[in-house]
């Protein structure tokens, strides 16, 4: 389907070029959301007609999204999910998830605005870019964690699944030091090394 477009997007074209895409993306996205028209002629002279008006608009929207641009680029929203040792979440975070956050965090955003290249399925820091239009698209870090504990530690720069497998080893090896103490026959110099520490607070 041949369409005008109605502002710039990337990839496509600038407002005014008559670009051919695909049927479905015209129909769900494009037309509906006031980004193109049908390229008919009827619909060329209407865009002429409009066009100083279209293009005060689009400068008017973008000199908003610039002030809030300033503001947003840079800053860290935290996200909150459940995860395996290994660090893989139970399901992941989604556009939806990430204008909640950032939503909650004082800039009012839409899924849609998200620019999310592939799912984020794994605890860490995520950056992504936010389209607030056509030509600013400030980034800002998701930082997804198991509590705002963890969530502040990943911010100052700990790693977060090393920790945690190092406090894996140290439990892993006081369970074997109970299990051999507890096992008949056990080494005499292992209780008596085990004591010594219990009493010297080791």
């Amino acid at each position: 389907m041949q369409v005008i477009l109605l502002e710039r997007i990337g990839r496509l074209g600038q407002m005014g070029d008559v670009v051919t895409v695909k049927d479905g993306f015209a129909r769900n996205y494009l037309l509906p959301q006031g980004k193109a028209l049908r390229a008919t002629e009827a619909n060329r002279k209407r865009f002429e007609r409009e066009r100083t008006q279209l293009e005060a608009q689009d400068l008017e929207l973008k000199s908003e999204a610039q002030v809030v641009s300033t503001k947003l680029d840079g800053k860290s929203f935290v996200v909150i999910r459940q995860a395996g040792d290994t660090g893989q979440l139970y399901g992941s975070v989604s556009t939806r998830d990430i204008a909640a956050a950032v939503t909650e965090g004082g800039f009012s955003i839409e899924r849609r605005q998200v620019m999310l290249d592939r799912p984020i399925k794994t605890l860490g820091l995520h950056e992504l870019r936010i389209s607030l239009h056509a030509e600013v698209q400030p980034r800002v870090t998701i930082n997804v964690a198991r509590s705002p504990d963890e969530a502040a530690r990943q911010a100052r720069g700990e790693d977060i699944s090393r920790a945690m497998t190092e406090a894996e080893e140290d439990a892993e090896a006081a369970r074997i030091t109970a299990a051999a103490l507890f096992e008949e026959g056990a080494p005499a110099e292992l209780v008596e090394e085990t004591e010594a520490q219990e009493e010297t607070g080791a």
